[in-house]
């Protein structure tokens, strides 16, 4: 799950989409079989789909919230060296450039594109100089590097800049949320997110409406959910691990949030929440985004914990009695798959959500949720008095069957099917322009 907007005050503005997209600027793939013809395929072909470069174009920032980008991402820099692209707004007069190594063992490089906030709203500025910064970097630092790279997508503003322009082996849409639902989208949003869809090899949904919105465009379109990392949030189960000290003398039980803080909350059932039992203490873990801190409600028994690392949530969820999912049924919630559903379910807490589509479909079986204010409140009130142990066990085979790696290996395998398709689609070229040169061959 993400928000808007990325890594500056607000989204850059937009160009014209070129006619050099307009309708296509590369074929879509037709839905391919990951089991067909899996045999014949060389053990060549495959290491070398599975070292390609990637360059990735995110409309977070790296050490933000860690999400799905970065959960994926980290973990394909395993094996694919990657170059994680951020544009920035700032107060500078000419872009500038900032490269560093991420921590950890993986090969990850982190590009800072700061660019000039009083042009930011200039769409055909914004589009040529990232373009041209992110050229000028590759040839100038990076060397052959990232030549032929997988260009990896979840910006879809970003399209008119990339697309095409890297030599890239093929473009991968990641699209984790409808960004074009969010407060703050620019208009152009829709239509370059249609470009992309186009354009793309392969498209990663991370919902199920948002992969059913976008198959009759791209047949090569699949859906791939949230993943979990067990370890991780399963360290809250152990009896070692003390509760993080923002939430250790809290007076119980604790209801417990850790997200973005944005206009995806429902702030009116967090105010009946707290006002419904003042012995209850809410604990309202992130960043604030695109809304007021001082216009949020106020409650003695209801707490604004601010941004937390995601090394601390694991202490943090430890000392929640119930964790919530307290989002607001509006247009940016309409498609959103949240991350933090099987993160609470790893770590074996009870967990209540309000009724959004992608939780119906997707966690029913291992979570509580309310269609109103009072029933949510109701499931809290059960679910701290007396946590369902078949849910949590439910929720702790749900968390295990889905976690990251699972689905980056899934995932490389269609990046695998679109290698070998364009290998093969360039075979065939060769030979038909070897016959046209040699008739008689």
């Amino acid at each position: 799950m993400s928000t808007l907007p990325p890594n500056g005050s607000r989204l850059p503005g937009s160009s014209p989409v070129p006619k050099s997209l307009q309708p296509y600027g590369r074929p879509s793939l037709p839905a391919l079989s990951r089991s067909s013809g899996a045999a014949a395929k060389s053990r060549a072909l495959e290491d070398r789909a599975s070292s390609l470069p990637i360059i990735a174009i995110c409309h977070l920032s790296w050490e933000w919230v860690w999400q799905r980008p970065q959960q994926f991402l980290s973990r394909l820099a395993r094996t694919h060296p990657l170059l994680f692209v951020e544009t920035h707004c700032s107060q500078t007069p000419f872009p500038i450039v900032k490269m560093r190594t991420a921590e950890g063992p993986c090969d990850i490089t982190i590009l800072e594109m700061h660019l000039p906030a009083n042009r930011w709203d200039d769409g055909h500025f914004i589009d040529m100089q990232r373009r041209r910064v992110l050229k000028q970097v590759l040839a100038r630092d990076c060397g052959a590097k990232f030549a032929g790279a997988i260009l990896w997508v979840n910006d879809p503003m970003a399209v008119i800049s990339y697309a095409g322009q890297l030599d890239e082996a093929m473009i991968v849409y990641d699209c984790m949320d409808e960004l074009s639902q969010f407060d703050g989208a620019p208009p152009m949003m829709v239509e370059r997110e249609r470009v992309l869809t186009e354009v793309a090899d392969v498209i990663f949904c991370g919902g199920r409406k948002m992969r059913d919105k976008r198959l009759g465009i791209n047949g090569n379109t699949h859906f791939y959910g949230t993943g979990v990392d067990c370890q991780h949030f399963g360290a809250a189960m152990d009896s070692s691990l003390p509760v993080h000290p923002d939430i250790a003398d809290l007076p119980g039980p604790v209801l417990g949030y850790f997200g973005v803080i944005d206009e995806r909350i429902d702030y009116d059932l967090l105010a009946s929440l707290a006002d419904a039992d003042p012995s209850w203490s809410i604990a309202m873990v992130g960043p604030f985004a695109k809304v007021d801190p001082q216009a949020l409600p106020q409650r003695p028994n209801l707490h604004w914990l601010g941004g937390k690392s995601y090394a601390e949530l694991p202490a943090l969820t430890k000392g929640m009695d119930v964790c919530m999912m307290p989002f607001a049924l509006n247009a940016a919630t309409e498609f959103i798959n949240p991350t933090k559903a099987l993160e609470y379910m790893a770590a074996g807490k009870p967990v209540v959500a309000t009724a959004l589509d992608e939780v119906k479909a997707n966690f029913a079986t291992a979570s509580k949720i309310a269609c109103s204010h009072g029933e949510f409140i109701d499931h809290c009130r059960k679910q701290a008095a007396t946590p369902s142990a078949a849910m949590i066990r439910r929720g702790l085979k749900l968390a295990a069957d889905n976690t990251w790696e699972t689905i980056v290996a899934k995932m490389d395998g269609h990046i695998l099917d679109v290698f070998s398709a364009h290998r093969a689609a360039e075979a065939d070229s060769a030979r038909m322009q070897n016959r046209r040169n040699n008739p008689y061959v």
